[in-house]
This record gives C-alpha cells, sequence and structure tokens, in this order.
C-alpha cells in the first residue's frame, strides 16, 4: 500500500447548514488517509499488508502508527517528516448521513519521494499485488507503476478524488484494477454522470477498459456498483443500511475486493464481498470498522 494517511476530523449537521455562524453538529475523529484505510481493513480481513505514506513527527503521527501496526499493519516503512503536521482531512456531513463538502491537508505527500521507493524496490518482489492512491506525488506515482510493471505485480489505484483523479489518467494501462465513484470516472473518462444513472456508469467502466484497465469498478452509493472487464459487465446493487458515517466506506470495499482477488475468489463474488464491507462499513461512525472479519461480511450478504 502506497499513498496517504492522516487524521480524519467528521463534523454531521443537526439541521440545514447555515453560513456565517456556528452549527450544531456531532463530531468525531479517526484515523484515516485512503491508503492507510485499505491497508487496515485488508490486515482486519487476515492479509498481510505492508503500508508505505509519511506522517509528521507529531503526537497525531505517533498515535496513527501504533492504531495502525495495532490492526496488524507492517508500518516498518513509513517515512517520518519534520516539515509538515500529519495529514488532516475534514468533512461536513448533513443531518442524513451525506457527504457534503470536504478539506484536506496532504502536504506531506510531497516528502515521499520517487528515491525512496527506489530504496525500497524490494517490496515489490515479494508483494501479490501493489495499492496506490492518488495523493501521490506524479514522480512517485510514477516509479511506483514502473517497480510494479518491472516485478510483474497487478496495480490496484484509487483515483481518490475529483481533484486528484487526473494524475491517474496516462497510467490507466499499467492499472489491473481501478475503483472512481462516479465524479472520478466523468474525470477519467470525459463523461460527466450522477451516481443515479446506471447505464452511463457502465459505459464509463468499458471506457476505462478500452483505456487499457484490466477491471474497473464505478462505485455508485446506494445505488451499487457498476463493472466491467475485457469479457464481462455488471451491476452489484447495493445493500439497503441506514448510514451511520459514509466515510470509508469505498475503501473498505476495495479493501475486500483486493483480498478476495488475492485469494482466488471470482470476480462477481469478490465485488459482492466489497458492496458487503461498504455497507459494514456505513453503519459505523468511524473510517474503518474495527470488527471486520470475512466471517460477518458472508453473514450479511446470507441475510
Amino acid at each position: 500500500m502506497i499513498g496517504a494517511a492522516g487524521l480524519d476530523l467528521i463534523g454531521q449537521l443537526e439541521a440545514e447548514l447555515q453560513t456565517g455562524t456556528s452549527n450544531p453538529a456531532r463530531i468525531r475523529r479517526s484515523y484515516g488517509g485512503v491508503a492507510r484505510n485499505v491497508a487496515e481493513n485488508l490486515a482486519r480481513l487476515g492479509q498481510p499488508v505492508s503500508l508505505i505514506t509519511v506522517v509528521g513527527t507529531d503526537p497525531v503521527g505517533e498515535d496513527l502508527l501504533i492504531h495502525t501496526q495495532d490492526s496488524g499493519v507492517d508500518i516498518s516503512n513509513v517515512v517520518r517528516t519534520n516539515e509538515y503536521p500529519t495529514g488532516f482531512y475534514m468533512g461536513v456531513l448533513n443531518d442524513g448521513g451525506k457527504l457534503q463538502f470536504a478539506l484536506d491537508d496532504m502536504r506531506l505527500m510531497s516528502e515521499l519521494s520517487s528515491e525512496y521507493l527506489q530504496e525500497h524496490k524490494d517490496l515489490f518482489k515479494s508483494a501479490g499485488m501493489l495499492f496506490v492512491d492518488a495523493n501521490l506525488p506524479e514522480k512517485t506515482l510514477q516509479t511506483a507503476m514502473n517497480l510494479a510493471r518491472k516485478t510483474k505485480i497487478p496495480v490496484c489505484a484509487d483515483p481518490t478524488s475529483s481533484t486528484l483523479a487526473k494524475r491517474l489518467k496516462k497510467h490507466l494501462e499499467k492499472i489491473h484494477l481501478i475503483t472512481p465513484n462516479s465524479s472520478e470516472a466523468g474525470i477519467l473518462t470525459g463523461v460527466t454522470f450522477e451516481s443515479s444513472e446506471r447505464n452511463t456508469a457502465m459505459e464509463a467502466a468499458r471506457a476505462l477498459v478500452n483505456q487499457g484497465v484490466q477491471i474497473a469498478l464505478v462505485t455508485l452509493a446506494e445505488f451499487g456498483v457498476c463493472y466491467a472487464t475485457s469479457e464481462t459487465t455488471g451491476h452489484i446493487p447495493a445493500i439497503r443500511t441506514k448510514i451511520i458515517d459514509p466515510t470509508g466506506a469505498g475503501d473498505a470495499l476495495t479493501a475486500a475486493v483486493i483480498f478476495a482477488l488475492l485469494n482466488d475468489i471470482p470476480l462477481d463474488d469478490a465485488i459482492r464481498l466489497g458492496v458487503s464491507a461498504a455497507s459494514f462499513t456505513l453503519r459505523h461512525p468511524g473510517t474503518v470498522h474495527p470488527e471486520l472479519t470475512l466471517e460477518k461480511l458472508y453473514e450479511q450478504l446470507s441475510v
């Protein structure tokens, strides 16, 4: 896993947002960052996983590493920096639990250099899959892709946000699995659509495959997931779920799909496990559900 780690601060409004004044809300904090979230979810599913990221030398960074290590993730290759504080994400949810807007400060990711990955290229030789998020500096992302190709390991990439998704466009032919949401898929394909437009989402998934991606998953929140490969396309509906907090649900889906593919589970079943993981996480007021297990995902699918 190579990408972001940080502190999440999430505020859920108790009523409609009023600008220019303080708004009553329920506020919680947890540890986040796309790559870190995927790594923790994988570890909780029982998959050995190593994380390369950057955190500050501040108390937040120290606590984040302790938490991540305690979840089962190998953090021995994490970079510590004095240049910037540990990464920070702040999201505001409406009273129904849907994201209204978000801010992030990931300046410290500039400290994860191409040279650092070259110094740790032996890690690629023993990996079953590489995951990257688009928080990586462009040169570092290029190096990660090149090392993965040289060692012949598949790459899973998360576009991370509409702002960062464009960083992946020139790498699509090197990507085995990509997991954009509807807005990120629009950036990558040039076709704008809403998450409710399933047919257009399917076309976007096919377009990504036509650009070289092996497996394209377009996540559609409560409308499920559309997917495409060179041989098949499909749609997996979402599991009806009361949303407590949407933060991290997509990362849980990605982690469960990666776990399934690494363990030779067929793609359709892998995506169903991913949808189950997303639903499980939506019901938890935190970025990663601490009780995530493969057994619970299968139990949820059998209900």
